[in-house]
């Protein structure tokens, strides 16, 4: 007998339509008059590529947001972005809570994927506490860099202050300053680089470890495996990060040349935090060389931790892949790591958004390359940029076709709402087999 209650979407698929229907909707909203300094609104595939970036807190940008936007239209950037890092759900619960409506069980169990909770319990006061710490973080941010910018721009600084706060702490990288010139004119300010680095920073460790790490008043170690792992990892990356983007690009007439030591170390750790999915650059990303855009790559794949306003395979599931393989290498059956074992669950959870993640970008590189006469590893990095919503590019973004617009504002999608995600959003409902085959053994390595 069919079923009579017809397709009920799965919470997956309702997160990706969601998702979806914002997008949309501010694609609408870009392609009016009203937004343009001149009058002009997008043409359909801009305005879908400029509303996924900035949903997808990406900063991918085909216009200049500084000078193409009016006001009205700059506000309405800055509340897709503030949506997109906030996740839609949050935003529909927010407006639940204040219509005094009761939050049923389906509701908050798609809640609990789209803040990548291991259970639905207590996600409603979650997210009542990542609305508080957005908030506070955004303004105490926002004061810094308004108090920095009115410096240069008088009254209209306390503006920019703000709204570069939302775009930090939300990982987004779009910028008001003009002439797609992002942070450049502010390489050796200590303020402006602390400032953003460190609400790109917050915004993408996840509002769980914040909200532990508040509880536990910074003592790491009493915290849970979950935070002490993305803590440690994104530490670590970012270290690293600065490390070798200094020892790289040091002897770069193009980027460091002109620089001291002091704004070498400044830059250097700057666009180490950066690829953790946050899109601003104080130097030339083009003009970098090619073993530094390769490693900057590396560091956007793998993007900023779950729960957080970023995207990439999340510092977590770094971990746990690189965890995994040395315990191979040591011929441990189980992963193990502070005196705890991984479960095989999240081992095999892992590798699937990392093989997904990796199909996705090889395969739309490898169409942007046979699409366009651009350098492989400038697509390879667009590509990487958007799955990783990270928002830094070579400058080959407004030269794209429109066909290989459509396929980075895919991919943007995909990185926002999760490989495994979309993957499950899109798979066929799950049968339960009651047949169980012998197993079969394959020989690899």
């Amino acid at each position: 007998m069919g079923s009579r209650e017809g397709w009920r979407p799965t919470p997956y698929q309702i997160l990706a339509l969601g998702f979806a229907g914002v997008i949309l909707l501010g694609a609408l909203l870009l392609m009016t008059p009203w937004v343009a300094q001149e009058g002009k609104g997008l043409s359909f595939v801009d305005a879908l590529f400029t509303a996924t970036s900035a949903v997808c807190v990406t900063g991918l940008v085909v216009v200049d947001t500084g000078t193409y936007f009016n006001t009205f239209g700059q506000l309405v950037v800055i509340s897709l972005i503030q949506i997109g890092g906030l996740g839609f759900m949050t935003m529909a619960t927010m407006m639940s809570i204040a219509f005094g409506k009761r939050i049923n069980l389906r509701e908050r169990l798609i809640m609990q994927e789209a803040l990548n909770q291991l259970n639905y319990s207590g996600v409603v006061r979650l997210t009542l506490n990542v609305l508080k710490i957005t908030l506070a973080i955004e303004f105490i941010g926002g004061t810094v860099l308004a108090w920095r910018f009115f410096q240069d721009y008088g009254w209209y600084g306390v503006y920019l202050g703000y709204w570069h706060a939302v775009s930090s702490f939300c990982n987004a990288g779009f910028d008001l300053i003009g002439g797609f010139r992002s942070m450049t004119p502010y390489v050796g300010d200590v303020t402006i680089n602390l400032a953003i680095t460190v609400l790109i920073i917050f915004g993408g460790i996840g509002f769980t470890v914040i909200l532990e790490l508040l509880q536990r008043r910074g003592r790491l170690w009493q915290c849970s495996l979950h935070t002490r792992i993305v803590v440690l990892t994104t530490g670590f990356l970012i270290a690293f990060g600065a490390v070798g983007i200094y020892a790289l690009e040091s002897h770069n007439p193009a980027t460091f040349g002109a620089l001291t030591t002091g704004e070498r170390v400044l830059a250097s750790y700057f666009h180490s935090v950066s690829p953790r999915t946050a899109g601003f650059n104080t130097i030339d990303i083009g003009a970098m060389r090619d073993v530094t855009i390769f490693f900057t790559i590396i560091l956007m794949f793998i993007g900023a931790s779950p729960s957080s306003t970023g995207g990439g395979i999340k510092t977590s599931t770094f971990a746990i892949l690189v965890l995994s393989a040395w315990a191979l290498i040591r011929g441990k059956t189980e992963v193990n790591v502070f005196n705890r074992s991984i479960d095989e669950r999240t081992v095999h959870r892992a590798f699937v958004i990392m093989s997904i993640a990796a199909t996705l970008v090889m395969t739309i590189t490898f169409i942007l390359a046979a699409i366009e006469e651009m350098p492989f590893l400038h697509l390879l990095f667009e590509v990487t940029s958007a799955f990783g919503t990270v928002g830094l590019s070579c400058g080959i973004t407004t030269s794209l076709s429109d066909a290989s617009k459509l396929l980075v504002t895919l991919t943007m999608f995909a990185g926002r709402v999760g490989p495994l995600t979309l993957a499950l959003a899109l798979a066929l409902k799950a049968r339960h087999s009651l047949i169980r085959y012998p197993e079969g053994r394959i020989i690899i390595g």
